[in-house]
């Protein structure tokens, strides 16, 4: 069973303004409610692929609900841990205004709410996995990912961690099975500008040396590039589309990185599967469902398709 944790659900309010302009009242032409956080995105992609997993996080008020509702929807199994007071988050997504957002803060996790995720926690199993994913509100301390992972270690779990800055930093000496960093979290780490996947191979390798297994960094357009656990180096551009929707597709890489590997403890074909999944999300209106994402993999696996 794959487990993933998102400390922060929200619910993503995803809209579309026609000539949107500051200081004046704008109307949405278009919107969405989806149910946010890159756990729940990983959980949701590999539903989709098949592959059982549950989320595990918090929730609160009547936001939390509505989060927990749609997430169902989406065919995500939970057993989200409910607080007392506040409400879950409410994240606002300018969709016609590339990287536009503005994030709510969320409710404020209690150390006895707390307490009860790492109980969970203790409940893996050997072979079991655990996806770590995301920021974490700032009633949580930054050592929260590390010191689940310590928890865990030597229990033969396979930990993923997708976040940046300490929470990510802090966990490469419990050795995660897998972390994804973007070409621009991975240059401010090392406080260098990467550009091409020439460039991110070098570093993704001291990220190796730190103590993470295996290093799969996404480029957006420019594609991807997986350090392996074995020292092998895969990379390639990014499968051609129309860029219809980019929240969630690195959590989709994520997601199809995890269901090739298990499916076939293959690398080329986990790395394939990642980017095919990555892709296939940032091409369409929602998450990638698995329909989509082979049909970039076949493509990709194409004698004729220039990697």
């Amino acid at each position: 069973m794959i487990y993933t944790v998102t400390f922060n659900p929200s619910l993503d309010y995803i809209v579309s303004v026609e000539n949107f302009t500051l200081g004046k009242t704008n109307r949405t032409h278009r919107e969405q409610i989806l149910p946010g956080g890159k756990g729940i995105n990983v959980s949701i992609v590999l539903g989709n692929m098949g592959i059982e997993n549950r989320a595990l996080g918090f929730l609160a008020g009547f936001t939390g609900r509505e989060i927990e509702k749609r997430a169902a929807e989406f065919g995500v199994q939970s057993e989200f841990i409910y607080l007392k007071e506040g409400n879950s988050r409410i994240n606002l997504k300018l969709k016609d205004i590339e990287g536009t957002e503005i994030n709510g803060m969320g409710p404020v996790i209690s150390g006895d709410k707390l307490q009860e995720l790492i109980e969970k926690a203790d409940r893996l199993q050997p072979g079991d996995g655990l996806v770590l994913a995301g920021s974490i509100p700032v009633s949580i301390p930054t050592s929260v990912y590390s010191e689940l992972m310590a928890r865990l270690a030597g229990k033969g779990i396979l930990c993923v961690v997708d976040a940046t800055g300490e929470l990510l930093q802090d966990a490469l000496q419990y050795r995660p099975f897998l972390i994804k960093p973007n070409q621009y979290e991975l240059g401010e780490i090392f406080q260098v500008s990467l550009v091409s996947r020439e460039d991110v191979i070098p570093y993704a390798k001291k990220l190796q040396q730190m103590g993470a297994v295996n290093v799969l960094v996404s480029l957006a357009g420019q594609g991807a590039v997986l350090v392996d656990e074995n020292g092998g180096v895969h990379e390639s551009p990014a499968p051609k589309g129309t860029l219809v929707n980019a929240v969630g597709a690195g959590d989709s890489m994520v997601a199809g990185f995890l269901a090739g590997y298990l499916k076939k403890k293959e690398y080329h074909h986990a790395f394939l599967m990642g980017l095919a999944a990555g892709s296939a999300s940032a091409f369409s209106e929602n998450l990638a469902t698995a329909k989509e994402i082979w049909d970039i993999y076949h493509r990709m696996e194409s004698p004729f398709y220039a990697r």
